[in-house]
Order: structure tokens, then sequence, then C-alpha cells
């Protein structure tokens, strides 16, 4: 894995000439745009870059920008990996280690997700204080690579708290609706039944989707502060729940995208 990774960093290194991000940016489905307001210096295809996976998932560009973002040095990824499409955690995860080595101090994490809690409609906005890992996996499995971290890194506090508390006050100064909350994450591709919104609620979330974990836990192992945003592209309420496309949750996505944008632009700024 070491060897993989600085061959990747390597070849990246070699091509945005010096340039050292500060900050590594994980872009969710329907959520790219946040890319527009970023002064790019450097664009690598994923499928150029060695040992990289490519994201099969449509509306994911599959590139890493390198620029400036409110006056900070940034890396993002316009296009995220999931357990569904066939890669292994360690795979999926691949790119955090690799942002990590090439400078990054703090990760900024987003996603679209359904809603569990009746209060937190489509179209919110939910900043994650913490996770339930319902993945069948996890990144740190096997060998562990005493390099970046320990055997067994603590999770009791995932998200950090800090961060949390700016974006609370920077969504309050603008208005926007966004609730702190629990995500859970599950394997997909296919969406919940009744029985299982149910059951998630039960056990404490108040969001579901089908990433992010994977990434935070590496983040962790590493000693990266996380923060993670979701924007609520559909509700799970058992009682009342309606048939969803994979078009309608793009949809709400980039509608809601401007909210989050406009927090994590002045959260990045702050950092």
């Amino acid at each position: 894995m070491l060897d993989k990774l600085r061959a990747t960093v390597d070849h990246i290194e070699k091509r945005i000439e010096g340039f050292k991000p500060e900050i590594g940016i994980i872009l969710g489905t329907g959520l790219a745009k946040l890319v527009d307001d970023i002064d790019v210096k450097y664009e690598l295809m994923y499928s150029n870059i060695p040992n990289f996976p490519i994201s099969t998932v449509e509306f994911h560009a599959g590139k890493l920008i390198f620029g400036t973002l409110n006056g900070k040095n940034v890396v993002a990824m316009q296009g995220r990996l999931h357990y569904y499409e066939g890669y292994s955690m360690q795979q999926i995860t691949f790119p955090v280690r690799v942002m990590k080595l090439l400078g990054i101090e703090h990760l900024v994490v987003s996603n679209a997700c359904g809603s569990l809690n009746p209060d937190y409609k489509k179209g919110d906005l939910m900043i994650i204080e913490d996770h339930i890992n319902l993945l069948p996996d996890n990144p740190l499995r096997g060998h562990n690579l005493d390099f970046f971290g320990p055997r067994f890194p603590d999770m009791s506090a995932p998200y950090d708290v800090e961060f949390i508390k700016k974006a609370k006050e920077i969504a309050a100064t603008h208005n926007i609706t966004a609730h702190t909350g629990v995500y859970v994450s599950v394997q997909g591709p296919n969406l919940e039944t009744r029985a299982e919104y149910r059951y998630l609620r039960i056990i404490g979330g108040d969001v579901v989707g089908m990433s992010t974990v994977p990434e935070v836990i590496v983040a962790n192992h590493m000693s990266l502060p996380v923060f993670a945003i979701s924007v609520i592209t559909d509700e799970g309420f058992q009682d009342v729940l309606n048939k969803v496309s994979f078009e309608e949750i793009v949809k709400v996505a980039e509608e809601a995208e401007p909210k989050m944008t406009l927090i994590l632009k002045e959260l990045i700024s702050s950092f």
C-alpha cells in the first residue's frame, strides 16, 4: 500500500509544480459545483493517475482539482468512490491517504442522503456530529499502516467540534436551515425498505447514505480533523414512503447546493 501511495503522490507532485494543498474536499452526488468557485490551478483526471480508483457513478466527473478557495489552497475530489461500485474499502479511502501525503491538514466531506428524522426535510442540510457504521467492511482491516496511525484509533469524536460550531454559526447568520445529527452509512446501491428505515431510526440515525464513513475513519486514523455535511435529498419516513429516483436525488442536491457551498466557503476561510 505505501509503495502505491508514494508512486501516486510522486506522479501528482510532478504535475502540480510545488502546489501545496491545505484542505482536502470530497464532493458528493449532485454537489460538484463548488468547483466553480475554486480558482483552478491544476486538474487531473482520475483515469490518468496511477493506482487511483475511477468513479463509475453518473454525475461524478472523476477529477482531482487543485486551486484556491477563499484564500486557501485546496484539493477537491470532483467525484467520490462507493463500496457498491465494487471497490474495496482500501481503494475507496486511497485518495484520502494521498491527499494527506500531499499535505492537507483538514478534510471537508459532503454527501447526499435520505432523512430518517421527520423534522429533517428534503432540501435541508445536516451537519454530521456522529455516525453509525453499518458497512460490511472496514478500511483499517488488515495490516496496520503504522506510518499513518495506531492499530486502534479513537473514534469518540470523529467530527471536529470546533468546525461544527463554526458551521452552525455561519448557517444561523445566513438564515440557512442546518440541522445536526447522526449519519448512518449503508452498503447500497438499493434504497431502503420501510422496515429498514424504521430500524435505522430506532437505532439513532437521523439520515442515511452510502458513503462518507470510510473516508472519515481513515482521516481519524491519520489524526486529520474532519467536517462533514449532508444535503437531504429524500425522506425515508416509513409511514409515508414514496418512490424516489436517482435523477430526483441529484435534482434536489443541485437545488440545495448553493446553501451548502456558502457554508463551506466561509468555513474554509476560517481554517
